[in-house]
């Protein structure tokens, strides 16, 4: 697979993807928390970005930070990407846009060098005991203990690539596949962070586990968005991604995966691509 604006050869320099410098809370309760990114969080399309996985993850941390209630919890996370993501300081602002006694809906937006970067939109769902009713339809994969190591992700150049551990399953093959992920760095230095942050903080390396184009790159394909919906909440270190990309006859395709932990399923992501020819 060649590789696409090939980056700088530097190591990562610090354990951690991003560093905390602030943080702030103004007169209506909108929170504003200010980071720096290090070369682990660079991401794969060009030198000066960051990955979209950490910074999901990142803004995924200050969503589940701000104002959380008993017996509530996130739902869904849609996250719109409107350019690069600048590498270096940014902010995160984090709003309530639609309070409610069992949903409510919070926003964060991230900027950097005065632009909007990404923002996410995040339903908190009340939740009770369903068990009575709980069934699955999506199987649980091999756990990632029984595959082994794979290197197929480092074809991809950037310091988050580089700080990703995958095992592979069986019949992988172009457009479709099963990757396990993990990673042994923390999301701000020097501070705890959840196991769903730390999942989530992962997702969106979906799209490149099982790229259509199995040698040279003939066509782009970023990812214009991260959409997530949470059946539950995942726990563990090693996020599964059961992929599938599908490429349409006008320029749009889709990465589609469901989501497991080390427990089984907890949901699935989507994200519509852009499909871009390269000179």
């Amino acid at each position: 697979m060649k590789k696409i604006h090939l980056l700088q050869e530097d190591k990562p320099v610090m354990s951690a993807y991003y560093q905390f410098i602030d943080k702030n809370t103004d007169a209506k309760g909108a929170v504003t928390a200010t980071y720096s990114s290090t070369n682990y969080a660079q991401g794969a399309w060009n030198t000066h970005e960051q990955h979209m996985a950490p910074a999901s993850g990142i803004i995924t941390r200050e969503l589940e930070a701000f104002q959380p209630r008993p017996a509530m919890r996130l739902g869904r996370i849609s996250f719109d990407i409107f350019g690069l993501i600048p590498s270096g300081e940014f902010s995160i602002t984090t709003r309530l846009i639609r309070p409610g006694k069992t949903i409510e809906l919070i926003e964060s937006e991230m900027q950097a060098e005065g632009k909007t970067c990404i923002t996410a939109r995040a339903w908190r769902m009340s939740t009770q005991d369903s068990s009575e009713i709980a069934a699955l339809e999506d199987p649980v994969i091999h756990h990632p203990d029984t595959l082994p190591s794979w290197d197929g992700i480092s074809h991809w150049p950037g310091g988050y690539i580089k700080s990703l551990e995958a095992k592979v399953a069986e019949q992988h093959r172009p457009g479709k596949g099963i990757v396990w992920l993990n990673n042994a760095i923390a999301m701000v230095a020097n501070q705890p962070s959840s196991d769903f942050v730390h999942l989530i903080g992962m997702v969106d390396t979906a799209n490149g586990t099982a790229p259509r184009q199995s040698d040279d790159i003939a066509w782009a394909f970023p990812n214009l968005d991260l959409q997530i919906h949470l059946h539950r909440y995942p726990s563990g270190r090693w996020l599964g991604l059961e992929t599938v990309q599908q490429y349409g006859s006008d320029g749009i395709g889709l990465t589609s995966s469901i989501l497991h932990d080390i427990y089984g399923p907890f949901g699935r992501g989507e994200q519509i691509l852009t499909l871009r020819k390269l000179r």
